[in-house]
C-alpha cells in the first residue's frame, strides 16, 4: 500500500450522521470486523468483545434506547468518568468548536435550545443506520485494556472508511448497558464501553459533510533530541 492510500483514509473517515437503510452485505461486514482483528493490545490479550446488532435486534434496541433517552431515564453506564464536568483549556473550546461545524451544516443556530436537542436526540436514534456495534470488555479489565479496545474501534472504523461505510463512535450507547446485555443475552460480567453506528453514509444529508479541524502538529506533540 502506498503511503498516500492510508493518507486518504485516515483523513476520510469522519463520524457520520445520517444513513442509508440499505443493510451493509455480510461479505463487507466479516471483511471489515476481520480487519479490526489485527489490532494492537497489551501483551496481545485483545480484550475487545464486539456485539454487532442489526435486525430486529437493532430496531427493538434502538426503541429502547428512544424509549428511555424520551422518559428522561437516568443513563446507568458501566463505566464513569471521575473527570466530568472538569474540562478546562483548551479542550472545552475544541469541544464548542466541534459543535458550532454540527450545528452550522444543519442551520441550527446556538441560541436555539429546542432544535439543539432534537439534533442530540438523534445519538439515540443511533442517525437511522441500519446496524450498531457495542465495543465491551470483561470487568476484569482497567482503564489500560479500555486503551486497546480504543485503537480496536480506529482500525474498526478505518476500514469501513477504506470499504466504502460511514461510522459514528457514540458514548451516549454505553447509557443503558442493561438493555445490551438483554439483548445478547449476555452475563453481567460484559461491560458496555461505547458503541459504533454505520452503515452506507446517505448523501443527501447535509449533516455529513460537516468536518472539524485538528490543532497544529506542535500543540499536541513535542520532538526532543
Amino acid at each position: 500500500m502506498q503511503n498516500s492510500d492510508f493518507e486518504t483514509v485516515v483523513k476520510a473517515r469522519r463520524s457520520i450522521r445520517g444513513f442509508l437503510p440499505d443493510v451493509v452485505p455480510q461479505d463487507i461486514l466479516d471483511k471489515v470486523f476481520e480487519l479490526a482483528r489485527w489490532s494492537p493490545s497489551g501483551t496481545n490479550i485483545q480484550p475487545w468483545e464486539t456485539f454487532v446488532a442489526s435486525g430486529q435486534t437493532r430496531d427493538r434496541l434502538r426503541e429502547a434506547f428512544i424509549e428511555r433517552a424520551r422518559n428522561k431515564i437516568p443513563a446507568n453506564p458501566d463505566h464513569i468518568s471521575s473527570k466530568k464536568g472538569k474540562m478546562g483549556e483548551p479542550w472545552k473550546q475544541r469541544q464548542r468548536d466541534c459543535a458550532a461545524v454540527l450545528y452550522d451544516s444543519m442551520g441550527v443556530a446556538w441560541e436555539d435550545r429546542e432544535a439543539r436537542a432534537k439534533v442530540g436526540f438523534r445519538n439515540f436514534e443511533i442517525f437511522d443506520a441500519p446496524h450498531v456495534a457495542f465495543l465491551c470488555m470483561n470487568e476484569h479489565f482497567g482503564i489500560g485494556n479500555a486503551w486497546d479496545v480504543g485503537m480496536y474501534a480506529q482500525t474498526l472504523m478505518l476500514a469501513m472508511t477504506a470499504n466504502g461505510l460511514g461510522s459514528c463512535a457514540q458514548g451516549t450507547m454505553r447509557h443503558y448497558p442493561d438493555l445490551v446485555r438483554d439483548a445478547f443475552d449476555l452475563g453481567p460480567e460484559v461491560k458496555v464501553l461505547f458503541g459504533i453506528s454505520f452503515g452506507f453514509p446517505d448523501p443527501n444529508m447535509q449533516v455529513n459533510e460537516a468536518k472539524t479541524t485538528r490543532a497544529p502538529l506542535l500543540e499536541n506533540v513535542s520532538f526532543r533530541n
